[in-house]
């Protein structure tokens, strides 16, 4: 279908059916029985028992098997700023994706909010009826101050799914890149070009992998110590990354560098720049709807592996692969901490379901059914462990 297409039949899909997403019981009500069991009178007892034993909520309510899907709009994935209003049909899809895929109830929650400060208040208002909170499409640099925060103040998981989710999905596929050029992925040099939300997680979930050497690059070049105009958090990717010392543009930062990840902006890259990688170059061009190089173009000048965040080209790096199972496991072993290890094993467990990785396969579909269950089994082990 063209662009144009998909645009007329997605609107009518979405007009037709109001959404994506209902509400449906789980509990019988047929008769009066079933009324007073699950409202009033009933319901009164359960509700006394809840408010003295507020650690019971996950057993006796939806709040156990329940993620919120918040965001405020301020950074869509393709469409920048758009607002809660232009949010809430992405949030209702990543709650429909939950459902599907994870077997994991979820409900979109998008907010008229502006400052981080006012996002963390709404979402610790709400967190009593929820298992876990999945925050999405928050702009950087507030999307890291909000997530830290919720994550030291509430006692359910709190994800950023645009950082981890994209992190978990992207090592999984390096790992089997790596193998797929039988190279030593331990000692690679890796690029990573953009520094926002995905790109910092991405940068950080390397480094503790043990990648050899990992080069960022945001829009003003490499980010090393010796530049005066980095933030806090780019200060922080400069004491973990580039080893070396390496200064300069694009061009430099893919000098020799046995990969690259490219989490900016479409177009980007071109031939000239896969020219300057090591040999046998493996390229992950994840910016949507348009990726930093298509791969066709990739390919003619040397990558022997590409990837994007597209359905419709080979090796698609999709966050679906990761949050429903991260989630479902975290809710069914009352994790309340997503740690840098579950997301390690869950990357490792996703790699291996990929038993002879090839350049055209590095990754499993999102169609697979064996993914939720590795992914949730990442975060069963690692929970077991810590007990």
């Amino acid at each position: 279908m063209t662009k144009s297409n998909i645009k007329k039949a997605a609107l009518a899909a979405h007009k037709k059916h109001q959404g994506k997403i209902e509400i449906a019981g789980r509990a019988p009500l047929r008769n009066k029985k079933d009324l007073s069991l699950y409202y009033t009178p009933g319901v009164a007892a359960v509700s006394s028992y809840v408010a003295a034993h507020k650690n019971a909520v996950r057993d006796y309510t939806l709040a156990g098997r329940t993620v919120a899907v918040v965001s405020d709009g301020s950074a869509v994935l393709g469409l920048g700023n758009i607002g809660p209003e232009g949010a809430l049909p992405v949030m209702e899809g990543k709650a429909l994706l939950f459902k599907e895929f994870g077997g994991v109830d979820a409900f979109p929650i998008v907010l008229n909010a502006n400052t981080a400060d006012e996002i963390i208040a709404a979402v610790k208002a709400i967190a009593p009826g929820f298992g876990g909170i999945n925050l999405e499409d928050i702009a950087a640099p507030k999307c890291f101050e909000v997530e830290e925060r919720l994550m030291n103040e509430l006692d359910i998981p709190v994800m950023h799914d645009d950082q981890h989710g994209t992190a978990v999905v992207v090592l999984a596929g390096l790992i089997n890149a790596f193998k797929a050029v039988k190279k030593d992925i331990k000692k690679s040099t890796v690029a990573v070009i953009g520094a926002g939300a995905a790109g910092t997680a991405i940068a950080k979930l390397l480094v503790l992998y043990g990648i050899g050497d990992i080069i960022v690059a945001d829009s003003r070049g490499i980010i090393d110590s010796t530049r005066e105009d980095l933030d806090e958090r780019k200060k922080e990717l400069a004491r973990l990354t580039n080893k070396n010392g390496r200064s300069g543009d694009l061009l430099a930062a893919l000098e020799g560098a046995d990969a690259v990840i490219g989490v900016s902006k479409g177009g980007l890259l071109s031939a000239v720049h896969i020219r300057r990688m090591a040999k046998d170059p493996i390229v992950f061009a994840m910016a949507n709807p348009d990726p930093e190089i298509l791969p066709i173009v990739a390919k003619a000048a040397g990558a022997k592996v590409v990837a994007t965040g597209r359905s419709d080209f080979e090796n698609q790096i999709n966050n679906v692969l990761a949050f429903p199972g991260i989630f479902k496991g975290a809710l069914e072993n009352r994790v309340r901490r997503i740690t840098p290890e579950i997301k390690i094993r869950a990357a490792e467990r996703l790699a291996a379901l990929v038993a002879k990785p090839t350049a055209s396969q590095i990754i499993p579909s999102v169609f697979d059914k064996r993914v939720v269950k590795a992914v949730a089994g990442a975060v069963k082990k690692s929970a077991k462990r810590k007990a």
